[in-house]
């Protein structure tokens, strides 16, 4: 299954118009109706928008597998990497992250692994009571 595929068949799953689509996504509705018509997908620019109005991972999106799905839990595989939305709370730290220094890095970790260390005791601490 093509890309485009997979945002017809998950935008019936949706029951969503091409226009609502359209509307949310900022893609023009012949652009889509393109992708349908010549079986071409969506441009590179376009994956991101198109996975959070559809509301799904853009590894489904692009490949069909599912990090949720039977299929890639039966096979025991686990994401290597994560796609993170740039304006949430998460992306933001990354964002810090990414633009500190090797040693402020590793402090980071440090201050990560403490942090882990004390909610593990504490959780062994009130799983004990």
């Amino acid at each position: 299954m093509t890309i485009s595929e997979r945002v017809f068949a998950r935008l019936n799953e949706l029951n969503m118009t091409q226009k609502t689509f359209s509307e949310r996504t900022g893609i023009s509705q012949s652009t889509i109706s393109e992708w349908k018509k010549k079986k071409t997908n969506p441009t590179s620019e376009k994956i991101m928008i198109i996975c959070k109005v559809l509301e799904v991972s853009p590894e489904w999106l692009l490949s069909g597998a599912d990090a949720k799905s039977s299929r890639s839990a039966s096979s025991g595989k686990k994401n290597d990497w994560y796609v993170i939305d740039k304006k949430t709370e998460l992306g933001e730290f990354v964002t810090n992250y990414n633009s500190m220094s090797l040693d402020h890095r590793a402090r980071m970790i440090g201050y990560m692994a403490a942090l882990m260390s004390m909610m593990k005791s504490a959780n062994e601490k009130s799983d004990g009571n």
